[in-house]
C-alpha cells in the first residue's frame, strides 16, 4: 500500500506531524519500536503508581498567544487531555540560600529584588530580556504557532533584544550580577532543562524558554503524559492512518537522491520478515544522528547530512529515581512541587559543569512532588516524585552488568539520602523505587548518548545553526527534538507541527 507520509518513531514530534497530516485528510502510516507511542512522553505502572517518564511541566499555556496553545487547540487536545497547573516556578536551594520562585514575571522579579537588593539593577536586566523576547514575539504574525518557525532567525527580526545571538547564559550573568548565589538561583531548572554548563548555553534558548515560564506557567498533563500521546496516536487511527506499534524501520528507501519508503521489521517475535512501504513523504521522528548513519543509503543527501551534523554535540542525558510513597509527601511538611537542590561546594557558576559530573553524593538533582498536584500517578492516600540528574551515557555503557546494577544501587540510595535530608522522614515512607540512567533512555528512544533533547543547545547549534524541518534529500523531513525549534516538549510538538505544515504546503 502507498502512503502520503510514512512516519518514523511516535514520539511527540513524529506523534504530532502524523495527527496534523491526518486531520488535514492525508494517508498516514506511522511505525514505532516500542509497545507505546510517545518515546520520552509516556509512562508506566509499578504497583499502585502511575511513573511518569519525562514530563515535569510544559511551559506556557496560561497565555491564549502562545504558539503551543495553537498548536494544542488545532489538534483537539485541549477537548481530550487535562492539564493541571503546577503551583510555582520552583523552589532553589543550597543551604545558603533557599526561595520559591513563582510564575508572573512581575512577581518573580519582586520575590528576586527583596531577597537580593543590592543585585536590583541587574535583575530588572534580566528581566528586562525576557519581557522584551514576550514584545518582539507580540509583533510577529497572527497566527502565532508559525513565531516558532522564526525563532531560529529571531535575534535579526528583532533589533530591541539586547543580546547577540553567539551569547551564552554564563557571560551574560557574570555582566550584570555579582552575587554568585543569585546568579544560581537564575539559572534554577535550566541546567536540567535546557543545558547543563551556563558558559555553553545559548542565551536565546534561556531567554524564550524562561520568559515562556515566566509569563504562561507550568501544566501538567493529568494522569501522565501518556495521555497526551495515546490522543496523538487516535487522532491518527480516527483519521484513516495507522500507527504500527512493535515495529524497527531498518532502511529509508531512495531512488536517486529522493525517498520513495521504507522497509521495516518486527522488532520481536518470530516474525522476522522485512516488508516495505511506499510514500509521498517520509518524516523521520527519529534521531538525526540514525537516519544519517543507519537508515540512509548511499546518496547525495547522505553525504550533505552527515556533513551538516558532524560537528554537532549531542545534549547531556539524565539518571534518577521514580519513587512510589505510602503517603503524600505534604503530610510530611512538603510544600514545593519542583525542588532544586543544589551542593553547597557550588559557589558560582564555573563549579557547576564539575558538580553535574560528579559523585552521586554532592551532584545537583531536581525533584518533583506530583502529589501536590492534581496529577492521578498515584492514589489519594499515597505519593508520587521523581529525582532527576543530569548524567552522562559515558559513566554508563562501559560497565558490565554486575558493575552497571551496582552503580544504579548506588544513584539510588545516594539520591533518596540527600532527599531525606531535603524533606525529613522521605525514605521511611517508601513503597516502591526504580532508577533510570542513559541507558534506560537509549533503550527506548534509540537516542544516540541517551540524549532526550537531541542536540545540544549552544549557540554554534541553536537557532539559525539548528537543523532545519527539510532534509537534503527530496521528500525527508524531520520532526523532533533533532530539529528546529530545539527540543523538550513544547518544542518536540512545535517541530512536528511545522513539519507537518511544510508538507502540507507542498
Amino acid at each position: 500500500m502507498k502512503y502520503d507520509t510514512i512516519i518514523i518513531g511516535a514520539g511527540l514530534g513524529g506523534l504530532t506531524a502524523g495527527a496534523k497530516l491526518a486531520r488535514e485528510g492525508k494517508k498516514v502510516l506511522l511505525i514505532e519500536q516500542h509497545t507505546i507511542p510517545g518515546g520520552c512522553a509516556t509512562t508506566f505502572r509499578r504497583k499502585d503508581f502511575t511513573m511518569e517518564v519525562g514530563l515535569h511541566e510544559m511551559d506556557g499555556l496560561d497565555v491564549e498567544e502562545n504558539p503551543l496553545v495553537k498548536i494544542l487547540e488545532d489538534l483537539g487536545a485541549f477537548d481530550n487531555v487535562q492539564f493541571v497547573r503546577v503551583p510555582e516556578f520552583y523552589r532553589f536551594t543550597n543551604q545558603r540560600v533557599d526561595i520559591v520562585v513563582p510564575f508572573g514575571l512581575e512577581e518573580a522579579m519582586d520575590v528576586l529584588v527583596k531577597h537580593f537588593p543590592r543585585d536590583e539593577k541587574g535583575i530588572r536586566k534580566v528581566f528586562k530580556l525576557f519581557t522584551s523576547i514576550q514584545k518582539e514575539f507580540g509583533r510577529l504574525p497572527r497566527k502565532k504557532w508559525k513565531m516558532l518557525a522564526l525563532l531560529p532567525v529571531l535575534p535579526l527580526m528583532c533589533p530591541n533584544i539586547i543580546f547577540r545571538e553567539n551569547s551564552n547564559v554564563g557571560e551574560f550573568l557574570d555582566s550584570i550580577i555579582s552575587d554568585e548565589d543569585l546568579k544560581l538561583v537564575l539559572l534554577g531548572n535550566t541546567v536540567f532543562y535546557y543545558h547543563y554548563n551556563p558558559y555553553t548555553m545559548s542565551l536565546l534558548m534561556y531567554a524564550v524558554g524562561q520568559a515562556s515560564y515566566l509569563s504562561g506557567g507550568g501544566h501538567y498533563i493529568k494522569a501522565g503524559s501518556q495521555k497526551l500521546s495515546d490522543y496523538l496516536a487516535s487522532v491518527i487511527s480516527n483519521n484513516g492512518g495507522e500507527v504500527l506499534l512493535r515495529h524497527l524501520v531498518t532502511e529509508i528507501i531512495t531512488e536517486g537522491n529522493k525517498v520513495v519508503g521504507v522497509r521495516y521489521t518486527r522488532k520481536s517475535g518470530e516474525d522476522t520478515e522485512t516488508r516495505e512501504a511506499l510514500g509521498n513523504y517520509i518524516v523521520a521522528n527519529a534521531a538525526i544522528p540514525n537516519v544519517a548513519n543507519e537508515l540512509l543509503p548511499s546518496c547525495e543527501g547522505k553525504t550533505r547530512l552527515l556533513s551538516s551534523i558532524s560537528n554537532h554535540e549531542l545534549a547531556n542525558s539524565y539518571g534518577g529515581v521514580y519513587i512510589g510513597f505510602k503517603k503524600p509527601l505534604k503530610e510530611l511538611g512538603n510544600n514545593n512541587y519542583s525542588a532544586l537542590v543544589f551542593d553547597e561546594n557550588i559557589s558560582n557558576q564555573s563549579d557547576l559543569e564539575r558538580n553535574l559530573r560528579g559523585d552521586f553524593s554532592t551532584r545537583s538533582f531536581i525533584f518533583v512532588d506530583y502529589s501536590q498536584i492534581d496529577s492521578q500517578l498515584a492514589p489519594e492516600d499515597k505519593g508520587f516524585g521523581i529525582i532527576t540528574g543530569v548524567d552522562f551515557i559515558s559513566d554508563w555503557e562501559r560497565l558490565n552488568d554486575d558493575e552497571y546494577k551496582a552503580r544504579k544501587t548506588e544513584m539510588a540510595q545516594k539520591y533518596i539520602e540527600r532527599l531525606d535530608r531535603l524533606i525529613p522522614g522521605a525514605s521511611n515512607e517508601i513503597e516502591h523505587y526504580e532508577a533510570f540512567t542513559p541507558k534506560t533512555i537509549k533503550r527506548y528512544t534509540l537516542n544516540p548518548g541517551g540524549s532526550a533533547l537531541g542536540f545540544a543547545n549552544i549557540p554554534k547549534q541553536f537557532g539559525r545553526k539548528r537543523i532545519p524541518q527539510k532534509a537534503p534529500i527530496e521528500n525527508l523531513y524531520f520532526a523532533s527534538a533533532w530539529t528546529v525549534p530545539c527540543g523538550g516538549f513544547s518544542g518536540t510538538i512545535a517541530s512536528g507541527y511545522l513539519c507537518a505544515e511544510e508538507i502540507l504546503k507542498k
